[in-house]
């Protein structure tokens, strides 16, 4: 916001034809913060009209760095039920976040992710996963989006920091570049997401029905 008003207070151009673009570059961004501001409210009425148990593994997995409410809400309504997914290797498949394999008898070869699986799942918990390659810690915004959760949650969540933190790191000293490090650390997010929706679900016995 500062910068924005920086631009707006001292950035001037003498030609006409640059102001008037510069103004219209400022227009576009104002435009474009009022419609996420807009969605954003949105999203946060349909989860106040969603079923308990939705709501609460909605506001279960903002516990994990990285998946505020926007992330929360795509995965849930990508998924449903999360506990229909029996194990954890089972969500990370469905995300297209397992290594490819290719067997001819004895010999098996694992190349790259599958990406055959919920693309915007895939999307969500990669771009999750970028947040773990900062040390562990709970800043104030993440504090107070575990003041509502559980403290079997909050457990879950701080294991992830750690665990995912040095994933990343030892990765990163392999030599793998950020793009497939991240990715492996997405994969590993997928398992602590699942381990906190089951852990929710289990306490809250009504029906879950998947959104659209």
């Amino acid at each position: 916001m500062k910068y924005l008003e920086w631009v707006k207070r001292d950035v001037h151009f003498q030609a006409r034809a640059q102001e008037v673009t510069l103004l219209d570059y400022l227009h576009e961004v104002e435009h474009a913060a009022t419609r996420i501001a807009r969605l954003d409210g949105a999203i946060e009425e349909a989860v106040k009209l969603a079923p308990p148990k939705m709501r609460a593994v909605i506001a279960a997995l903002q516990a994990l760095r990285g998946i505020a409410q926007v992330s929360a809400v795509t995965i849930v309504a990508e998924l449903g039920e999360i506990t229909r997914f029996s194990k954890a290797r089972q969500l990370m498949a469905y995300g297209g976040i397992v290594a490819s394999e290719d067997s001819s008898g004895e010999r098996t070869r694992r190349g790259s992710i599958t990406k055959t699986g919920n693309a915007h799942l895939r999307r969500v918990v990669v771009e999750a996963a970028w947040a773990y390659r900062h040390r562990p810690s709970v800043g104030a915004t993440l504090r107070k989006r575990q003041e509502a959760v559980s403290e079997e949650v909050k457990e879950i969540a701080w294991k992830a920091q750690h665990r995912l933190h040095a994933r990343y790191g030892k990765l990163l000293a392999k030599g793998k570049n950020k793009g497939v490090v991240v990715t492996a650390v997405g994969r590993e997010l997928l398992g602590f997401l699942w381990a906190i929706g089951v852990q929710v679900e289990a306490e809250k016995k009504e029906p879950l029905q998947q959104v659209a």
